[in-house]
Protein backbone atom coordinates (compact mmCIF):
# COMPACT_ATOMS: atom_id res chain seq x y z
CA UNK A 1 0.00 0.00 0.00
CA UNK A 2 1.07 3.46 -0.61
CA UNK A 3 1.85 6.59 1.39
CA UNK A 4 -1.33 8.25 2.48
CA UNK A 5 -1.65 11.11 0.22
CA UNK A 6 -0.95 14.71 2.55
CA UNK A 7 -2.48 16.80 -0.54
CA UNK A 8 -5.40 17.51 -2.11
CA UNK A 9 -4.54 16.87 -6.22
CA UNK A 10 -6.27 18.74 -9.24
CA UNK A 11 -8.32 16.93 -12.24
CA UNK A 12 -7.87 19.55 -15.10
CA UNK A 13 -11.16 18.37 -17.04
CA UNK A 14 -10.49 20.68 -20.22
CA UNK A 15 -9.11 18.21 -21.88
CA UNK A 16 -11.54 15.53 -21.49
CA UNK A 17 -14.89 17.61 -21.55
CA UNK A 18 -13.55 18.54 -25.33
CA UNK A 19 -13.16 15.35 -26.31
CA UNK A 20 -9.10 15.16 -26.60
CA UNK A 21 -8.01 11.61 -27.47
CA UNK A 22 -7.24 9.36 -23.92
CA UNK A 23 -8.11 12.03 -21.75
CA UNK A 24 -10.92 10.02 -20.35
CA UNK A 25 -8.38 6.98 -19.10
CA UNK A 26 -6.09 9.85 -17.80
CA UNK A 27 -8.34 11.72 -15.77
CA UNK A 28 -10.15 8.61 -14.68
CA UNK A 29 -6.95 7.03 -13.35
CA UNK A 30 -6.31 10.28 -11.56
CA UNK A 31 -9.51 10.37 -10.11
CA UNK A 32 -8.88 6.72 -8.69
CA UNK A 33 -5.68 7.61 -6.93
CA UNK A 34 -7.72 9.93 -5.66
CA UNK A 35 -10.67 8.36 -4.17
CA UNK A 36 -8.12 5.54 -2.87
CA UNK A 37 -5.53 7.32 -1.21
CA UNK A 38 -7.72 11.03 0.14
CA UNK A 39 -11.40 10.98 -1.03
CA UNK A 40 -10.97 14.66 -1.87
CA UNK A 41 -9.78 16.39 -5.80
CA UNK A 42 -10.67 19.73 -7.38
CA UNK A 43 -11.45 20.25 -10.52
CA UNK A 44 -10.41 22.60 -13.08
CA UNK A 45 -12.12 24.04 -16.36
CA UNK A 46 -15.29 22.33 -15.83
CA UNK A 47 -17.24 24.60 -17.46
CA UNK A 48 -19.63 26.20 -14.64
CA UNK A 49 -19.79 29.88 -15.48
CA UNK A 50 -17.96 31.86 -12.90
CA UNK A 51 -20.73 34.63 -12.90
CA UNK A 52 -23.58 31.75 -12.19
CA UNK A 53 -21.19 30.55 -9.06
CA UNK A 54 -21.07 34.17 -8.04
CA UNK A 55 -24.82 35.30 -8.39
CA UNK A 56 -25.66 32.28 -6.34
CA UNK A 57 -23.57 33.32 -3.55
CA UNK A 58 -25.20 36.72 -3.92
CA UNK A 59 -28.36 35.27 -4.08
CA UNK A 60 -27.99 33.28 -0.83
CA UNK A 61 -26.44 35.98 1.23
CA UNK A 62 -29.80 37.92 0.25
CA UNK A 63 -31.39 34.49 2.06
CA UNK A 64 -29.20 34.34 4.96
CA UNK A 65 -30.00 38.30 5.59
CA UNK A 66 -33.69 38.09 6.01
CA UNK A 67 -35.10 38.18 9.42
CA UNK A 68 -35.68 34.86 11.13
CA UNK A 69 -38.95 34.54 11.54
CA UNK A 70 -39.00 35.29 7.62
CA UNK A 71 -36.10 32.13 6.78
CA UNK A 72 -38.44 30.39 9.67
CA UNK A 73 -41.67 30.40 6.76
CA UNK A 74 -39.72 27.72 4.78
CA UNK A 75 -38.69 25.51 7.75
CA UNK A 76 -36.85 22.69 6.27
CA UNK A 77 -39.63 19.69 6.75
CA UNK A 78 -39.36 15.85 6.29
CA UNK A 79 -37.93 15.74 2.86
CA UNK A 80 -35.20 17.65 3.97
CA UNK A 81 -35.91 20.90 1.73
CA UNK A 82 -36.11 24.21 3.47
CA UNK A 83 -34.35 26.23 6.12
CA UNK A 84 -32.20 24.95 8.83
CA UNK A 85 -31.71 27.28 11.27
CA UNK A 86 -28.86 27.94 13.64
CA UNK A 87 -27.68 24.91 15.73
CA UNK A 88 -30.24 22.94 14.33
CA UNK A 89 -28.27 19.85 13.66
CA UNK A 90 -25.89 17.72 15.53
CA UNK A 91 -23.45 15.48 13.58
CA UNK A 92 -24.23 12.38 15.94
CA UNK A 93 -22.79 9.97 13.35
CA UNK A 94 -19.60 11.23 13.35
CA UNK A 95 -17.26 8.03 13.40
CA UNK A 96 -13.97 10.44 14.19
CA UNK A 97 -15.08 13.10 16.82
CA UNK A 98 -17.50 12.88 19.45
CA UNK A 99 -19.84 15.44 18.43
CA UNK A 100 -21.90 17.03 21.63
CA UNK A 101 -22.77 20.59 20.61
CA UNK A 102 -24.86 21.45 17.15
CA UNK A 103 -23.36 23.21 14.45
CA UNK A 104 -22.50 26.79 13.85
CA UNK A 105 -24.77 27.23 11.07
CA UNK A 106 -27.94 27.50 9.38
CA UNK A 107 -28.74 26.02 5.62
CA UNK A 108 -31.25 26.29 3.41
CA UNK A 109 -31.84 22.92 1.59
CA UNK A 110 -32.96 22.32 -2.62
CA UNK A 111 -33.90 19.59 -3.97
CA UNK A 112 -35.02 19.01 -7.93
CA UNK A 113 -37.47 21.18 -8.40
CA UNK A 114 -40.79 19.03 -9.12
CA UNK A 115 -43.54 20.83 -10.76
CA UNK A 116 -46.90 20.25 -8.20
CA UNK A 117 -48.36 18.04 -10.24
CA UNK A 118 -45.84 15.16 -9.90
CA UNK A 119 -46.63 11.79 -8.83
CA UNK A 120 -44.64 12.10 -5.94
CA UNK A 121 -45.35 15.52 -4.95
CA UNK A 122 -49.36 14.73 -5.10
CA UNK A 123 -48.10 11.08 -2.61
CA UNK A 124 -46.27 13.33 -0.62
CA UNK A 125 -43.14 10.67 -1.00
CA UNK A 126 -40.58 11.08 1.23
CA UNK A 127 -37.69 13.16 -0.16
CA UNK A 128 -39.38 13.80 -3.17
CA UNK A 129 -41.57 16.79 -2.09
CA UNK A 130 -42.07 20.17 -3.22
CA UNK A 131 -39.31 22.82 -2.45
CA UNK A 132 -39.92 25.75 0.43
CA UNK A 133 -38.96 28.93 -1.55
CA UNK A 134 -39.17 32.73 0.36
CA UNK A 135 -42.07 34.53 -0.94
CA UNK A 136 -40.27 38.02 -1.40
CA UNK A 137 -36.65 37.24 -3.05
CA UNK A 138 -37.67 38.33 -6.88
CA UNK A 139 -34.63 36.31 -8.54
CA UNK A 140 -34.12 33.76 -6.26
CA UNK A 141 -35.84 30.83 -7.52
CA UNK A 142 -34.82 31.08 -10.58
CA UNK A 143 -31.02 31.49 -9.86
CA UNK A 144 -30.97 28.86 -7.22
CA UNK A 145 -32.84 26.06 -10.11
CA UNK A 146 -30.64 27.03 -12.58
CA UNK A 147 -27.32 26.30 -10.79
CA UNK A 148 -28.76 23.08 -9.85
CA UNK A 149 -29.71 21.89 -13.27
CA UNK A 150 -25.48 23.27 -14.03
CA UNK A 151 -24.52 20.98 -11.47
CA UNK A 152 -26.72 18.16 -12.59
CA UNK A 153 -25.20 18.49 -16.19
CA UNK A 154 -21.74 18.40 -14.62
CA UNK A 155 -22.70 14.99 -12.54
CA UNK A 156 -23.62 13.16 -16.31
CA UNK A 157 -20.31 14.58 -17.44
CA UNK A 158 -18.25 12.80 -14.44
CA UNK A 159 -19.79 9.16 -14.17
CA UNK A 160 -17.99 7.71 -17.24
CA UNK A 161 -15.18 8.68 -15.47
CA UNK A 162 -16.28 6.79 -12.14
CA UNK A 163 -16.65 3.86 -14.48
CA UNK A 164 -13.60 4.38 -16.09
CA UNK A 165 -11.63 4.62 -12.81
CA UNK A 166 -13.78 1.52 -11.71
CA UNK A 167 -12.76 -0.32 -14.62
CA UNK A 168 -16.57 -0.55 -16.18
CA UNK A 169 -17.94 0.59 -19.02
CA UNK A 170 -17.86 4.27 -19.03
CA UNK A 171 -21.82 4.08 -19.48
CA UNK A 172 -22.25 2.31 -16.57
CA UNK A 173 -23.89 4.84 -13.85
CA UNK A 174 -25.71 5.61 -17.05
CA UNK A 175 -29.16 4.20 -16.22
CA UNK A 176 -28.87 4.93 -11.95
CA UNK A 177 -28.49 8.48 -12.39
CA UNK A 178 -30.84 9.14 -14.55
CA UNK A 179 -33.34 11.67 -12.88
CA UNK A 180 -31.29 11.28 -9.91
CA UNK A 181 -31.67 12.72 -6.58
CA UNK A 182 -29.27 15.84 -5.83
CA UNK A 183 -29.38 18.49 -2.59
CA UNK A 184 -27.90 21.73 -3.01
CA UNK A 185 -27.15 22.73 0.84
CA UNK A 186 -26.55 26.55 0.89
CA UNK A 187 -25.05 27.65 4.14
CA UNK A 188 -24.21 30.63 6.00
CA UNK A 189 -21.11 30.06 8.56
CA UNK A 190 -21.09 33.17 11.05
CA UNK A 191 -17.29 34.19 12.33
CA UNK A 192 -16.85 32.05 15.14
CA UNK A 193 -14.10 32.16 17.79
CA UNK A 194 -12.52 28.37 18.37
CA UNK A 195 -13.27 27.66 21.95
CA UNK A 196 -13.88 24.10 22.56
CA UNK A 197 -12.67 21.19 20.60
CA UNK A 198 -15.82 20.07 19.70
CA UNK A 199 -17.41 23.27 18.33
CA UNK A 200 -17.55 23.93 14.68
CA UNK A 201 -18.80 25.87 11.83
CA UNK A 202 -19.79 21.99 10.82
CA UNK A 203 -18.48 19.16 13.09
CA UNK A 204 -16.42 16.20 11.14
CA UNK A 205 -18.18 14.19 8.81
CA UNK A 206 -18.87 11.89 6.56
CA UNK A 207 -21.05 13.12 3.75
CA UNK A 208 -23.96 10.27 2.50
CA UNK A 209 -23.97 11.10 -0.99
CA UNK A 210 -21.98 9.31 -3.88
CA UNK A 211 -20.30 12.22 -4.92
CA UNK A 212 -20.47 16.09 -3.42
CA UNK A 213 -19.50 19.45 -5.38
CA UNK A 214 -18.22 22.37 -2.90
CA UNK A 215 -18.11 25.59 -5.12
CA UNK A 216 -15.24 27.45 -5.22
CA UNK A 217 -14.76 29.90 -2.28
CA UNK A 218 -12.79 32.70 -1.40
CA UNK A 219 -13.01 32.42 2.26
CA UNK A 220 -11.37 29.45 3.78
CA UNK A 221 -12.84 27.00 6.50
CA UNK A 222 -12.79 23.80 5.27
CA UNK A 223 -10.14 20.70 6.55
CA UNK A 224 -10.16 17.19 5.52
CA UNK A 225 -8.62 14.50 7.80
CA UNK A 226 -6.32 12.43 6.10
CA UNK A 227 -5.57 8.62 6.13
CA UNK A 228 -2.66 9.32 8.62
CA UNK A 229 -5.45 11.00 10.71
CA UNK A 230 -4.16 14.59 9.92
CA UNK A 231 -5.75 17.45 9.78
CA UNK A 232 -5.20 19.16 6.54
CA UNK A 233 -6.67 22.63 5.23
CA UNK A 234 -8.22 23.41 2.03
CA UNK A 235 -6.69 25.39 -0.41
CA UNK A 236 -9.13 27.98 -2.23
CA UNK A 237 -7.95 27.58 -5.65
CA UNK A 238 -10.02 30.24 -7.89
CA UNK A 239 -11.99 29.10 -10.05
CA UNK A 240 -12.03 25.07 -8.48
CA UNK A 241 -14.27 22.95 -7.17
CA UNK A 242 -13.72 20.29 -4.60
CA UNK A 243 -14.84 17.06 -5.04
CA UNK A 244 -15.52 14.10 -2.56
CA UNK A 245 -16.98 10.76 -2.15
CA UNK A 246 -19.71 10.23 0.34
CA UNK A 247 -21.17 6.78 2.15
CA UNK A 248 -23.40 5.83 -1.26
CA UNK A 249 -19.75 5.84 -3.12
CA UNK A 250 -18.42 3.55 -0.54
CA UNK A 251 -21.26 1.30 -0.67
CA UNK A 252 -20.94 1.45 -4.77
CA UNK A 253 -17.54 0.62 -4.69
CA UNK A 254 -17.81 -1.99 -1.75
CA UNK A 255 -15.09 0.27 0.78
CA UNK A 256 -13.17 0.70 -2.71
CA UNK A 257 -13.40 4.02 -2.84
CA UNK A 258 -13.12 6.73 0.43
CA UNK A 259 -15.42 8.70 2.44
CA UNK A 260 -13.33 11.02 4.22
CA UNK A 261 -14.05 12.81 7.00
CA UNK A 262 -14.17 17.05 7.03
CA UNK A 263 -15.19 19.58 8.60
CA UNK A 264 -15.44 23.77 8.68
CA UNK A 265 -14.61 26.33 10.77
CA UNK A 266 -14.83 29.90 10.33
CA UNK A 267 -12.02 31.93 11.18
CA UNK A 268 -12.09 34.47 8.89
CA UNK A 269 -13.13 37.01 11.12
CA UNK A 270 -16.35 37.79 8.79
CA UNK A 271 -19.15 36.13 7.32
CA UNK A 272 -18.42 32.56 5.24
CA UNK A 273 -20.62 31.23 2.37
CA UNK A 274 -20.54 27.28 1.09
CA UNK A 275 -22.34 25.65 -1.94
CA UNK A 276 -22.65 21.88 -1.24
CA UNK A 277 -24.19 20.01 -3.87
CA UNK A 278 -24.83 16.80 -2.79
CA UNK A 279 -25.34 13.69 -5.75
CA UNK A 280 -26.97 10.51 -5.37
CA UNK A 281 -28.71 7.65 -7.66
CA UNK A 282 -32.76 7.47 -8.50
CA UNK A 283 -34.34 7.16 -5.39
CA UNK A 284 -35.77 3.83 -6.37
CA UNK A 285 -32.41 2.48 -7.63
CA UNK A 286 -31.12 -0.47 -5.47
CA UNK A 287 -27.30 0.52 -4.60
CA UNK A 288 -25.07 -2.67 -4.29
CA UNK A 289 -21.06 -2.75 -4.58
CA UNK A 290 -19.98 -2.82 -8.28
CA UNK A 291 -18.83 -5.99 -9.92
CA UNK A 292 -15.30 -4.93 -10.37
CA UNK A 293 -15.11 -4.39 -6.28
CA UNK A 294 -16.65 -8.31 -5.27
CA UNK A 295 -15.48 -11.65 -5.66
CA UNK A 296 -14.85 -14.67 -3.94
CA UNK A 297 -12.26 -13.45 -1.77
CA UNK A 298 -13.70 -9.81 -1.25
CA UNK A 299 -17.67 -10.72 -0.79
CA UNK A 300 -19.62 -7.18 -0.30
CA UNK A 301 -19.12 -5.17 3.33
CA UNK A 302 -22.69 -3.40 3.16
CA UNK A 303 -26.48 -4.65 2.53
CA UNK A 304 -28.05 -3.37 -0.55
CA UNK A 305 -28.97 0.16 0.22
CA UNK A 306 -32.09 2.41 -1.26
CA UNK A 307 -32.08 5.73 -0.80
CA UNK A 308 -35.20 6.64 1.22
CA UNK A 309 -34.17 4.09 3.94
CA UNK A 310 -30.92 5.36 4.43
CA UNK A 311 -31.38 9.18 4.56
CA UNK A 312 -34.59 8.81 7.06
CA UNK A 313 -32.24 6.98 9.53
CA UNK A 314 -29.46 9.76 8.60
CA UNK A 315 -32.19 12.66 9.12
CA UNK A 316 -33.33 11.35 12.75
CA UNK A 317 -30.08 10.98 13.91
CA UNK A 318 -29.10 14.14 12.86
CA UNK A 319 -31.26 16.79 12.54
CA UNK A 320 -32.74 18.00 16.06
CA UNK A 321 -35.66 20.11 15.30
CA UNK A 322 -37.54 17.28 13.39
CA UNK A 323 -38.02 15.15 16.51
CA UNK A 324 -41.53 15.29 16.00
CA UNK A 325 -41.71 14.49 12.11
CA UNK A 326 -39.00 11.42 12.82
CA UNK A 327 -40.89 10.43 15.81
Amino acid sequence: MSAPVEMIPVIDLGPYLAGAPDAMERAAAQLRTALTEIGFYFIVNHGVPEPQIRELYRQVARFHGQPLEKKMEVRIDRHNVGYLPMRGDTLRTSTVQAVTKANFNEALFVARELPPDHPDVQADRRFRGANRWPGDLPGFRESVVSYCETMERLLLKLLPLYARALQLPADYFDAPFRDCQYKLRATHYPPQEVSADDEFGIAPHTDTSFLTFLAPNDVPGLSIRTRSGKWIDAPAIPGAYVVNGGQMLQRWTNDFFLATPHRAINRSGGERYALAFFCDSNIDWPVASVPTTVGPDKPPKFPTTYYTDYMALYQKRTYDLLAAENA
